[in-house]
């Protein structure tokens, strides 16, 4: 019976000491990843991905770096050169360089840390340099000034900088609100100016359209009593030459004249909208009336030859 406990406890112990030594020799390493091998607390070695093995209770692997692209956004608060005080939102991608990976184990505690306070110090360098107004077309300007500063730091620390990008520019929202006026007020302007040289055009191009209007009319006023006077010549001759030349012109455009105005009356009395008109009704108004017309179509003569 003490023969079988005493086999019993020594095949425990060998099962914990092999499991201890199984669990002690062998390690994994995830994929993109990297694990240094320690003795003692002492850098032996980089052990990559898959399975690996170390001297149990001598060797340790504990240590872990992943080799993917990692992305930090630092928000940097500063001071443009105009004293304006903004928000610069810079993203920046990193990478442990495999070359280098003692270097990125032991050199840096905190490699996060250690980056922002080179985009803190980079970024407070070149914005106090320039305007506001001229921050937002200038950040792929600042953007390589931080990366040029970062590449060349990280590198020795095993930190390979892939991409720096400054995606956002945050000014005061006082300011903020002032640009929206500046910038609502300069569209007002143009408009307005649109608007003001839309209307100077139609001005011109009404007065171009009336002075053609006025032309026109002339011209169509004077062939209007240019074709009077043909009419009343024909009518003369035609008169004269029914009679045999037994009256005067003078007697013919009288009884023309008469003859017109007594058409003339007697369309106004047949339309519906007519109104009253009081005119000199006797043979010595007549002769006044011819008088008139004469005066007139001698002036329209002289007019339409004026406008040819």
């Amino acid at each position: 019976m003490e023969t079988l406990i005493i086999s019993a406890v020594i095949g425990v112990v060998v099962l914990i000491l092999f499991v201890f030594l199984a669990f002690g020799t062998f390690f994994t390493v995830e994929q993109q990843s990297l694990a240094a091998v320690e003795r003692f607390g002492k850098f032996k070695r980089i052990a990559g991905a898959g399975l690996g093995m170390k001297v149990p209770l001598i060797d340790s692997a504990r240590r872990r770096l992943s080799l993917r692209i990692q992305q930090l956004p630092v928000s940097v608060e500063t001071i443009t050169k105009d004293k304006v005080s903004v928000k610069v939102e810079v993203t920046i991608q990193y990478q442990v360089l495999e070359s280098r990976a003692q270097h990125a184990f032991y050199r840096l505690s905190n490699p996060e840390g250690q980056i922002k306070s080179y985009v803190f110090d980079q970024v407070r360098a070149e914005v106090p340099e320039i305007d506001l107004d001229d921050v937002f077309t200038n950040k792929e300007r600042i953007a390589g000034a931080v990366k040029e500063q970062l590449a060349g730091s990280m590198d020795d620390f095993g930190y390979q900088i892939i991409n720096v990008q400054v995606t956002d520019v945050d000014p005061d929202q006082k300011v903020k609100a002032s640009m929206n006026e500046i910038n609502a007020a300069r569209r007002e302007r143009v408009a307005a100016e649109e608007r003001g040289e839309a209307e100077k055009i139609l001005a011109v191009k009404k007065a171009e359209a009336e002075a053609e209007s006025k032309k026109l009319q002339g011209q169509g006023i004077a062939d209007q009593r240019e074709a009077i006077v043909k009419g009343l010549q024909k009518s003369v001759s035609e008169f004269q030459e029914a009679l045999n030349g037994q009256v005067d012109a003078g007697e013919v455009m009288d009884l023309v004249l008469m003859t017109q105005y007594f058409d003339t009356l007697k369309d106004v009395a047949a339309s519906g909208h007519s109104k009253v008109i009081m005119v000199p009704h006797s043979p010595g108004g007549v002769h006044d009336l011819k008088s008139q017309l004469r005066d007139g179509i001698i002036t329209g003569n002289e007019a339409a030859a004026e406008i040819k």
